[in-house]
């Protein structure tokens, strides 16, 4: 059936992510990834070469390139550094609204690359003091992997808040290209106005839809269980090793590690055909690495190879 283009808005697609998030179908439209998504949000509220958009540095890079490839001035509100975890400045970011008049404030929970999810009670917070004068966007890209609940269920109290989702992590689904923005009906309605026609793919669409299934959808949650343990078993291996300075507290599928020299570390996994993130694009992170949670056996190895890593440089 492919001589056919596909439904704008596939309806069984759409509707087994309003079941999924809960949320009604004039709340959400679907889109090729976040990344559609971001995009379409700085189209449709910013003026080119007027208007700015916030973002807490370090965080997920598509909110910056977004916005300068619709000349929007980018404003940084850095991100507070702890021992062992990141955190929110959130006074810092609604003086940073409020003194360049932003748009859009985008707001990465649990944050990516740092691991830490904001806490619901701040989130309202940010919400109450940003009513009226900016619209929040949290993208929860790596929600399921999250202690906390979805912001989804906030959007009955607050207009200015919009939700990223994404199929591409927990679902294992990022060939498939499919998120959605979740924000009020009048808001989704001119973002859907703003969206280039056809957006997912009759295949693509298909197998997302499958991935609601009931044995997918255990499958998953199962996934995300293991996930969860092997963090926690990751944490506890890296943080006595002698090369690590700090495992930070994380949120995610994946733990940022602070090391002595994290350019030997990446070189030394990646010869072993282990590859990891290095951190250089943050400056305040660049001694980091942030390594993804893998499945027991391939976590295994990595904690072995550290460990050899660290028996060679204290020989």
């Amino acid at each position: 059936e492919l001589n056919r283009y596909p439904e704008p808005q596939p309806k069984a697609l759409q509707s087994a992510l309003c079941g999924f998030y809960d949320a009604a179908p004039e709340q959400l439209l679907i889109t090729r990834g976040s990344d559609e998504a971001i995009d379409l949000l700085v189209r449709a509220l910013c003026t080119p070469g007027q208007d700015s958009i916030v973002i807490q540095s370090p965080t997920f890079g598509m909110y910056a390139v977004s916005a300068r490839l619709h000349a929007c001035q980018v404003i940084d509100s850095p991100l507070r550094e702890y021992p062992d975890r990141f955190d929110w400045d959130i006074d810092a970011m609604v003086t940073a609204v409020n003194r360049y008049a932003s748009k859009l404030l985008f707001l990465c929970s649990p944050a990516n690359p740092t691991g830490q999810s904001l806490a619901p009670e701040k989130l309202q917070a940010l919400l109450a003091a940003l009513e009226g004068r900016c619209l929040v966007v949290v993208d929860e890209a790596y929600g399921e992997y999250s202690q906390h609940l979805s912001a989804v269920p906030l959007l009955q109290q607050y207009g200015n808040l919009a939700v990223l989702k994404t199929l591409s992590k927990a679902h294992a689904l990022a060939g498939a290209r499919i998120g959605s923005v979740i924000a009020k009906p009048e808001l989704i309605s001119v973002l859907k106005a703003c969206q280039a026609p056809y957006p997912i793919s009759k295949p693509s669409s298909e197998l997302a839809v499958n991935a609601f299934a009931p044995e997918h959808l255990t499958r998953s949650h199962e996934n995300i269980r293991a996930c969860r343990d092997e963090r926690t078993r990751m944490q506890e291996a890296l943080k006595p090793l002698p090369e690590v300075c700090t495992v930070f507290e994380s949120d995610a599928n994946f733990l940022l590690v602070r090391f002595q020299d994290a350019d030997a570390v990446a070189g030394y996994l990646l010869d072993r055909g282990i590859v990891v993130r290095a951190m250089h694009q943050y400056a305040a992170i660049a001694d980091c690495i942030r390594i993804s949670i893998g499945t027991e056996s391939e976590n295994t190895r990595l904690i072995q190879a550290l460990n050899a890593f660290c028996r060679a440089a204290h020989a």
